[in-house]
């Protein structure tokens, strides 16, 4: 099976854009594992299956895949890289909806130099689910913030990024207390503008940068009194800046790298 490919990044998030035309039904999660596996594969942060419009409130749809091959809802990062490829293709212009897991969701194209783009998206309303949860981990109960940004995310609080934070992140991860698993945030005061975060996601592990990571990880801070909007939010692969209100705006970068054939 031959299954064409773009390669794409947002903040160092990767992924692999594929018509959802071009793949036949059947062994898609299987397929993902493979083609986003970094020895053996393409690899990538995870999958997405591309269709344009399914009508007239939408640009174009996707559905992503983890590159463990679990369907995820969204990705902030992934649905910017999205963007830029329906417009690369002439499918969309500055304005582009796209439909994903988690309802249609507007990215607007800010700048554009060749195939790097840099749009603002609108991330919705994050929803405090639990400001102080106090979560049992082997190395002793965590207090943590638990919110909804059209994906769950368990946001960490931390004067410094232990050691083990990776670990820790795997274990919140698969917790009990998350039967379907949840990302992970691990967030430092910087000032009242910035915060400092590592990501570990659901489904692919850490990860450069996160879109609603680090949506979250803002959503947490504000409402926990460690920071105010606008957030400058600090990620291994540079910062993500987000405006804060009643809905939570994202600017960020994405840029599309490559493109070919993977054969399955």
């Amino acid at each position: 099976m031959k299954i064409p490919f773009t390669k794409a990044h947002g903040a160092s998030n990767d992924f692999l854009l594929t018509w959802e035309k071009d793949v036949p039904d059947g062994e898609r999660a299987s397929m993902a594992v493979a083609i986003c596996e970094r020895h053996t594969g393409i690899g990538a942060d995870g999958w997405m299956l591309v269709a344009p419009a399914g009508g007239p409130a939408e640009d174009g749809s996707i559905q992503l895949y983890n590159s463990d091959g679990s369907v995820a809802e969204i990705s902030g990062n992934g649905t910017r890289c999205a963007a830029a490829f329906l417009i690369h293709h002439g499918l969309a212009a500055k304005e582009v909806r796209i439909r994903t897991g988690a309802g249609v969701k507007q990215v607007q194209l800010l700048e554009r130099d060749g195939l790097r783009f840099r749009f603002e998206m609108n991330m919705g309303t994050p929803e405090i689910r639990a400001l102080r949860h106090h979560l049992p981990l082997f190395t002793g109960a965590r207090e943590v913030t638990l919110v909804w940004v059209g994906n769950p995310q368990c946001v960490v609080p931390v004067e410094d990024f232990p050691l083990d934070w990776r670990d820790m992140g795997a274990a919140i991860e698969r917790h009990p207390e998350f039967p379907n698993r949840t990302n992970v945030s691990f967030v430092r005061r910087v000032d009242e503008h910035t915060i400092d975060v590592r990501f570990w996601e659901r489904g692919a592990g850490e990860t450069m940068s996160s879109g609603t990571g680090s949506t979250g990880a803002a959503a947490a801070a504000i409402a926990r009194g460690l920071a105010a909007s606008p957030v400058c939010v600090l990620t291994p692969a540079g910062p993500i800046h987000i405006r804060a209100g009643e809905e939570y705006h994202l600017v960020g970068p994405a840029e599309l790298t490559a493109e070919g054939t993977f054969f399955r």
